[in-house]
């Protein structure tokens, strides 16, 4: 699977941004799918996951209320609707998949597949 994440950019604080992740290869709903991202001189973190079908997600404590992920498997894309951006937001994000069969996958070593990033920065 091969994934390109696009849709970042430059926003004020208080604005919306949504990304795009676009997947090629095997069939994209055999996967699930997430966010993560990685702020300068810090660790990559997790933003939010989806299931297979979609039905379930989750998402990390700081996102809640701010971040959607959703996913449209007939465009083999996941989305990542990011509303009340704060400039701690700022990092590249990154979206990934995984074959494990966990429903919901939190951790960036349960995914096989990662797309190249794409930098949001959040002004304030």
């Amino acid at each position: 699977v091969q994934l390109q994440a696009f849709g970042g950019g430059l926003v004020q604080a208080g604005g919306s941004l949504r990304l795009s992740c676009a997947a090629s290869g095997r069939t994209f709903s055999s996967y699930a799918s997430g966010w993560f991202r990685q702020a300068p001189g810090k660790e990559r973190e997790f933003v939010a996951a989806i299931s297979r079908t979609g039905g379930s997600t989750y998402y990390a404590d700081s996102m809640k209320g701010r971040f959607t992920i959703s996913r449209d498997n007939a465009k083999n894309t996941v989305y990542l609707q990011m509303n009340s951006l704060k400039p701690e937001d700022t990092a590249v994000y990154y979206c990934a998949a995984g074959s494990e069969r966990a429903v919901i996958i939190t951790t960036a070593r349960g995914y096989d597949y990662w797309g190249q990033g794409t930098l949001v920065t959040v002004s304030s």
